[in-house]
């Protein structure tokens, strides 16, 4: 009995000596590579989140109020994203590395600007979402793979959004009525929390 007891506590001790080789052992679900750049996809989707809390911010000085809801919405849907990519590495025996998030803009010259930044920003996470996808298939990731599809097709329409509201905001110009017609509909927008079963 206390033969068995002195080897249990004497294999406690070893693997709390060694948890790097035991963390890098049993962690096989989830290849260091993958868990990094997933890390530094949560960090993208939190820097968009604080992107688009900073242009509701704009648009609320602004006086268009119905955009900055629509901004907000997209800032607690990133959050989502996040919080998506986050439970999937511990789902996956993972580790969590949270990085600082980077300074944003806080002012565009107009609406149509700051639309027109969201199109350029949300074709950059487009090409990251593509990269880790990429690499998940060089390792033959296939759950990996499987998640972000999810992804993929989240990013259409996200890209797709951005380009119907510049295409408006192009065509309405200067004029008021129409600039505020198009911010009472963007104003009707509600939040959803993102699943990867559900899509707004």
């Amino acid at each position: 009995m206390g033969y068995k007891g002195c080897c249990g506590f004497n294999n406690y001790l070893y693997i709390c000596t060694h948890y790097d080789l035991y963390y890098n052992t049993f962690n096989l679900m989830l290849k260091k590579n993958i868990e990094q750049a997933i890390n530094a996809q949560i960090n993208a989707e939190f820097w968009s989140a604080y992107l688009y809390l900073s242009m509701s911010a704009y648009c609320h000085e602004n006086g268009n109020t119905g955009m900055a809801n629509w901004f907000a919405v997209q800032f607690k849907e990133e959050q989502d994203h996040a919080q998506l990519l986050f439970n999937y590495v511990i789902s996956r025996g993972g580790r969590i590395t949270l990085a600082p998030i980077a300074q944003v803009q806080t002012h565009w010259e107009s609406p149509l600007q700051a639309f027109e930044d969201t199109l350029t920003h949300e074709q950059k996470v487009t090409e990251m979402i593509n990269n880790l996808y990429a690499l998940a298939d060089s390792e033959k990731d296939y759950a990996t793979q499987s998640m972000l599809r999810w992804f993929i097709d989240e990013q259409v329409e996200e890209e797709e959004t951005a380009q119907e509201i510049i295409k408006n905001l192009r065509l309405i110009k200067d004029n008021g009525f129409g600039l505020f017609m198009l911010d009472k509909e963007l104003g009707a927008r509600t939040y959803t929390p993102v699943t990867t079963t559900n899509k707004d």
